[in-house]
């Protein structure tokens, strides 16, 4: 059986029908007036919004003023050392501060919520906290309970953190964890570059004490170094093994990292740990003295007690 074709389509088709709906037409001048009125409105909105959030934004970038040129931070564990000790320690750091003109800032580990880290971490609010309090301060400096300042005459600006004697200082192209690791400290490094410096000892990386720039990179070091993971992670020292983690790890902050001669900042009172303390070095640890008992460090610190003669010399 046979369909038939369909029909062809017809080669004049028939015109254009107009709209029949009732639809309106938007055109020429009333469609660009729309279009004109509706940017117009989007602008306004836009500097509206803008004004309001300039009103509330944050300040811009605070640049310390130095007064005062240096804070010198102290973290106290008051239920490890007798109240004698402690007092002489703060003795310490006032009498240098009022002769430099520095801050000084004393508080107690149990201040910080450290969510069940070792209470040594508390070093790291410490210093963040130092900054807030003194937000014009140049420099922080760090320094252990168990370490005593010995030469009033140098001063932090001076001996340790002045760029042209930063140059001196600097130890490039050295491992940052001795004796052999492949991450070493930058060999082009210059002296108005750095923001931290702190010092080694056997071990490795010591964090007894350090001086850290005050500014936006010491927030994001010291953010960087108190993150919850690495204070969860049970590093076997804490927050030292932390710091040579993210050092080696975060070129960022191994660009701003300058290590110094031990003696220049961090001597120890035993050449067993580290480089011995010799007169005229700023600062004397006493290395490992609380491991025996509270009393050991009191009665160690005997053996530095020249302190105290030096700043009525001075």
């Amino acid at each position: 059986m046979h369909f038939a074709y369909p029909p062809r389509k017809s080669s004049n088709p028939p015109p254009f029908r107009p709209r029949t709906s009732a639809l309106p037409t938007i055109r020429g001048k009333r469609l660009k007036t729309i279009v004109l009125t509706g940017l117009a409105f989007l602008t306004l909105l836009w500097l509206f919004q803008r004004g309001g959030r300039s009103r509330h934004a944050p300040p811009a970038y605070h640049k310390p003023s130095g007064n005062p040129p240096v804070v010198i931070v102290t973290v106290f564990n008051e239920g490890k050392y007798g109240k004698g000790y402690l007092d002489m320690v703060k003795e310490n750091r006032l009498k240098y501060a009022e002769k430099h003109g520095y801050g000084t800032f004393f508080v107690k580990s149990s201040d910080y919520d450290l969510r069940g880290a070792p209470v040594s971490w508390a070093t790291l609010p410490a210093v963040r906290h130092a900054m807030t309090k003194f937000p014009d301060a140049s420099y922080i400096w760090y320094l252990d309970q168990n370490a005593f300042i010995m030469n009033p005459l140098l001063k932090i600006e001076e001996h340790v953190m002045k760029p042209s004697r930063l140059e001196e200082l600097m130890i490039k192209d050295h491992p940052v964890v001795p004796p052999d690791s492949i991450i070493k400290t930058f060999s082009h490094l210059k002296g108005h570059d750095v923001d931290f410096v702190l010092t080694q000892d056997k071990d490795g990386l010591s964090s007894s004490s350090f001086v850290v720039k005050n500014g936006e990179w010491a927030k994001f070091f010291l953010e960087t170094w108190f993150d919850p993971i690495y204070r969860t992670y049970n590093f076997q020292k804490a927050e030292q093994h932390a710091l040579e983690h993210i050092v080696q790890w975060h070129p960022t902050i191994l660009a701003k990292l300058a290590l110094v001669p031990q003696r220049i900042l961090n001597s120890y009172s035993k050449e067993k740990g580290g480089q011995e303390y010799k007169e005229g070095d700023l600062a004397v640890r006493l290395y490992a003295c609380g491991e025996a008992g509270e009393d050991t460090c009191e009665t160690e610190s005997q053996r530095f007690a020249q302190w105290k003669a030096a700043y009525q010399d001075s």
